[in-house]
C-alpha cells in the first residue's frame, strides 16, 4: 500500500473516529491543529511532515480532508462517528441522489430504509459512478436511487459537504428506487 493511502486511512481514523488514539483534541467543529496533529502522529511512529500532509489532502480521491484558510487547522469533511458540528447549512438537493451498497443489505434497507448507523448522516452522491465505487468496496455494487427532491419538499433537511457528498439523517424506504 502506498504511503499516501496509509496516511489517508490513518487520518480518517484519527480525524473521524478516534482522535484519542494519539491524544489529539478536536474542537467542537472537528478541527485539529495541524502542528499538533503532525507532532502526535510522529510520536506514534507515523512519520509525516507538512508537505506530505498537504499532498494527502490535495490528492485524496474523495477529498476527505480540508484545511482552514491559513492551513493551520485540518478536519475530515464528513463521516464522523464522534460528536462534531460541521456547521453545514441545509441545502436543496437535486431531484435524485444515489447510494451504493451490496445485496446483503438490501432486505434491511427495504424494511428500515437507509440509516446513518454510527455516523452522523447517510452519505449520498450526485453521480451513479461514485455510488458504484462506494458499493464496490464491499462486493458487487447495487445502486439505490433516492428521491431526494421529494424528501426535501416533505421537510427533510439535506446538507452538502465541502467535498460534494450529500448528507441526510436517514432515507425511508418509500423514497428509494431499487435499481436492478
Amino acid at each position: 500500500m502506498n504511503n499516501n493511502i496509509q496516511t489517508s486511512k490513518f487520518l480518517s481514523l484519527i480525524l473521524r473516529h478516534q482522535p484519542e488514539k494519539i491524544g489529539l483534541k478536536l474542537d467542537e467543529n472537528g478541527w485539529a491543529d495541524v502542528q499538533e496533529l503532525l507532532n502526535k502522529m510522529n510520536k506514534h511512529h507515523f512519520s509525516i511532515d507538512i508537505a506530505e500532509l498537504k499532498e494527502v489532502v490535495i490528492n485524496n480521491d474523495k477529498q476527505r480532508f480540508i484545511f482552514n484558510d491559513d492551513e493551520t487547522k485540518i478536519r475530515a469533511n464528513q463521516g464522523h462517528s464522534i460528536n462534531v458540528d460541521l456547521k453545514y447549512k441545509p441545502k436543496q438537493p437535486p431531484e435524485f441522489l444515489y447510494h451504493g451498497t451490496v445485496e446483503k443489505f438490501i432486505g434491511s434497507i427495504k424494511e428500515k430504509g437507509l440509516l446513518k448507523m454510527q455516523r452522523h448522516h447517510v452519505h449520498l452522491s450526485e453521480e451513479k459512478e461514485t455510488a458504484f465505487k462506494v458499493g464496490a468496496r464491499r462486493g458487487k455494487p447495487i445502486i439505490l436511487i433516492v428521491k431526494s427532491e421529494e424528501m426535501y419538499k416533505q421537510g427533510i433537511p439535506f446538507f452538502r459537504s465541502d467535498n460534494g457528498v450529500w448528507l441526510t439523517d436517514n432515507v425511508q424506504s418509500e423514497f428509494i428506487n431499487f435499481e436492478e
